[in-house]
Formats: structure tokens, C-alpha cells, sequence
């Protein structure tokens, strides 16, 4: 007997997100901002003193410390100051990718109370911590 028998497959395409809280717009503006400072006094010859922090082994305290100072800052220094909320915010991402990169270098090594079925660090990066 030969049966055919039809696979409904589902569709992987998803409609995009109503953003409630303007998402889209400021991880636009934050990807300008972080452009920028590619562009500042911060970077000299391609190389942010960030990087050379990183590769000696002190990013994770690094960038944690900075989001501590610039979310204590916000508010106080220069009134509520957006730069200061972008600044917290890419030092988060420089902090995910350091811990993807030391995840990364010492696969059995998972932070205590972390999720054994979190996704897999990014297994391939760009030049420096972008």
C-alpha cells in the first residue's frame, strides 16, 4: 500500500515585535554611540586602552566597574544624562563578550547558578571588542 502523506511545515518566519518601549529606535542610537567611540580620543592607532585591560585579564571587573559608576553617575554628575545610560550599556555588551570569550576558552567551566541549557557562546569574533 503506498501512502503520501503531506508535512504541514510550520513557518519560521516571525512578524517583528511591536516594540513597547521604543527598543528598536535607542539599540539604533546605542549602535551610533558605540560607533562613535571608535572614532573618539578613546581609540589611538585602532586600539582602545579597553582592549589592552581585556587581554591582560581584568575585563570582567573592568566593565562591571564602569556599569557600577556611570548607573551611580546617571542622575548626579551631569543631571540625568542619556550618555551615561548608553555608557552602562556598552560596557554590558563588552562584558558579554568577554564572558562569551572566557566561556568560550574553558567550555566546562559554567558560572555557578547559570543554566545548563543556555545557548552556546558565539564560537567565532571579529577583531577586538566591538
Amino acid at each position: 500500500m503506498n501512502v503520501k502523506v503531506k508535512c504541514k511545515m510550520k513557518s519560521t518566519q516571525r512578524s517583528p515585535p511591536v516594540y513597547k518601549y521604543d527598543e528598536d529606535k535607542i539599540i539604533s542610537d546605542l549602535k551610533d554611540y558605540i560607533d562613535n567611540t571608535y572614532d573618539e580620543h578613546y581609540s589611538q592607532n585602532k586600539f582602545q586602552a579597553t582592549e589592552f585591560i581585556m587581554d591582560s585579564g581584568h575585563g570582567e571587573g573592568f566593565c562591571i566597574g564602569n556599569i557600577m559608576k556611570y548607573a551611580q553617575r546617571y542622575g548626579k554628575k551631569n543631571g540625568k544624562d542619556r550618555k551615561d545610560l548608553m555608557k552602562v550599556v556598552h560596557y554590558g555588551i563588552m562584558a558579554l563578550c568577554n564572558h562569551d570569550k572566557e566561556r568560550l576558552n574553558n567550555p566546562n567551566q559554567l558560572p555557578i547558578n547559570q543554566p545548563t541549557n543556555w545557548p552556546k557562546p558565539i564560537k567565532s569574533y571579529d577583531s577586538g571588542y566591538n
